[in-house]
């Protein structure tokens, strides 16, 4: 049996891969062909994992396409799909993607300039990150990637302060008993996320 291919991104039309012909919305394909990448290597840090990072964000893009109507032009079509996806991953309850494995794939430089121990230092994060049940996951990403606070996440979640306080609580003081990580290590690792890709929520 042959291995599954995943669409490439020029493939995604209307939310599914197609294999020729038809016709796609408005802007679509080209916010998709544009933006796929930044969307994997947000949904490795919600999943923990490649595969799975892309298989989220492929289906937070068929939400995206079918609400496209009212996200385009003037919409915002990027946080709502980083919302459907955080809200996905988030309803991973109790328990953890199948098959999960530590990552190579880390957030690239555009330029020529190579930071290797803050790649290392994201190595460990991800490898960190995926030792975590999925709400606390999802929660610290939210918090020291994104930079949201802990009612933006609430908000973001639909789940009251007080859940996304006890799942970063104990989510953090797993990571520093298991000597994983510490506050400043995530702090660190977000700041070089941030000032390597570019990006802000």
């Amino acid at each position: 049996m042959e291995p599954t291919r995943r669409p490439r991104p020029s493939e995604w039309v209307g939310g599914q891969a197609v294999t020729g012909g038809g016709q796609t919305v408005e802007g679509f394909s080209e916010f998709v062909g544009s933006r796929y990448p930044a969307l994997v290597r947000y949904g490795v840090l919600l999943t923990g994992d490649r595969g799975h990072g892309e298989d989220l964000v492929q289906s937070a893009l068929v939400k995206t396409y079918r609400a496209w109507g009212r996200l385009h032009p003037d919409g915002q079509p990027e946080a709502y799909t980083r919302t459907v996806m955080e809200r996905m991953a988030w309803r991973m309850v109790r328990r953890r993607w199948r098959g999960e494995l530590p990552t190579a794939e880390l957030p690239e430089r555009p330029d020529e300039t190579d930071d290797y121990a803050a790649r290392d230092q994201a190595d460990v994060v991800l490898e960190a990150l995926r030792t975590l049940p999925a709400q606390q996951r999802v929660v610290l990403v939210l918090r020291y990637w994104a930079g949201l606070s802990e009612a933006e996440i609430a908000d973001r979640l639909g789940c009251s302060t007080g859940t996304v306080k006890s799942r970063a609580s104990r989510a953090v003081a797993f990571l520093r008993t298991s000597r994983l990580l510490n506050d400043s290590d995530l702090n660190d690792v977000a700041a070089d996320v941030q000032a390597t890709t570019g990006e802000r929520r």
